[in-house]
């Protein structure tokens, strides 16, 4: 057995999801992991239908519809497959036989989200920036817009270029708007009235990995075809109750944790005020390095939930990171594709976290600048 007595060690986590998670949401999920509520079990060992999971699964629904105030003409669904599935799944649900989807194209998420949906049938890009290698969202006099489109797609938040809307696309009188919003899900007020769909993988903002949650306008599934996988079919899964089969029951219980830890801070609001700040103060160290520090995105496009920057050199960056890692900061490579830094702050990134960064990016820039 491991020695519970050492002292807990907790780095400062700027991973871009999974993410950091609230330590009282890991603190109650540790002390309930053995016997929820006096069942004599873990939520991961009973029944999906059993009475305390469906306790569990309702109030998850309840919390989020207070949190977003979600009209009850909304559906609610709990699913599997990541945000990566629903780029498959939209276009099979709401799009007809021979019609055609609007996408914004605004970074790598955008680029996925249509690319599946070609294979499936036709998608259109509507604006992109691409040529300015993401370093923005399209702008309201950038879109070309077909008014028969079956929806219009738009990622919210660019995880990997740092770019973020600040006001959602008005799409054409009677056409959907529909949203990924996975990586600025629950980190601000959003007025659900304006969209026929939002989907947004949980491993961000709501909880680990392992569930996606999809909020669609009842009048939209009755656009269905009724030859899809039972799994695969809107309306199939709202009428189930997200319980065709078994759900990620560990990964929901998980999630509804998160969302009463934000009803308790005060909600939407609360949390944006404090993403707020977290991101000028990383921002203001960027702005007032002299160009040391450089951020990729431009400043009325910029992502409150993932920073992305550069250094001088990529060998500067190197040092950077694995520096900070040292030092207790970890997630803070960029990815993959694009190279660079990124903090992702997220809603369970603490302040303290990104006052420790910050501070840790002035001493770096003294001693190599």
């Amino acid at each position: 057995m491991t020695d519970q007595t050492h002292a807990l060690h907790r780095v400062h986590n700027f991973s871009a999801g999974p993410a950091a998670l609230p330590l009282s949401v890991l603190q109650t999920a540790q002390a309930e992991l053995l016997d929820y509520h006096g069942s004599g079990m873990s939520v991961m060992e009973m029944s999906h239908r059993s009475e305390p999971f469906e306790a569990i699964m309702a109030q998850a629904e309840a919390d989020l519809r207070q949190l977003l105030n979600i009209p009850a003409q909304y559906k609610v669904l709990f699913l599997q497959g990541g945000a990566s599935l629903q780029f498959a799944m939209l276009p099979m649900n709401l799009r007809p036989v021979g019609g055609s989807a609007d996408y914004l194209v605004n970074g790598t998420w955008g680029k996925a989200a249509i690319k599946d949906a070609q294979r499936l049938g036709n998608a259109r890009v509507a604006a992109t920036t691409e040529v300015d290698n993401f370093n923005r969202v399209s702008s309201s006099h950038e879109l070309v817009l077909d008014p028969e489109a079956a929806y219009l797609h738009f990622t919210s938040n660019e995880t990997i270029h740092g770019v973020q809307y600040s006001q959602e696309p008005r799409p054409p009188a009677g056409v959907p708007l529909v949203c990924d919003m996975s990586s600025d899900f629950l980190s601000r007020p959003v007025e659900i009235s304006k969209y026929g769909l939002i989907y947004a993988g949980a491993q961000k903002n709501a909880g680990p990995a392992g569930v996606t949650m999809v909020i669609v306008h009842a009048d939209l599934l009755e656009r269905v075809p009724t030859n899809l996988p039972v799994m695969l079919d809107y309306r199939l899964q709202a009428a189930s109750g997200s319980m065709h089969n078994t759900p990620p029951a560990f990964a929901i219980y998980m999630v509804g944790l998160v969302l009463q830890w934000l009803v308790g801070l005060g909600g939407l609001a609360a949390i944006a005020s404090q993403n707020q700040a977290k991101a000028d103060l990383l921002y203001k160290t960027i702005d007032q390095s002299g160009g040391f520090y450089r951020g990729h995105a431009l400043a009325d496009s910029r992502s409150l939930m993932n920073v992305t920057f550069r250094l001088p050199s990529e060998e500067l960056e190197k040092n950077f990171a694995a520096s900070a890692e040292a030092n207790g900061m970890v997630g803070l490579k960029g990815h993959r594709s694009v190279g660079g830094l990124r903090a992702s702050l997220y809603n369970a990134c603490p302040l303290d976290a990104v006052q420790a960064l910050a501070q840790y990016m002035l001493e770096f820039q003294r001693q190599n600048g």
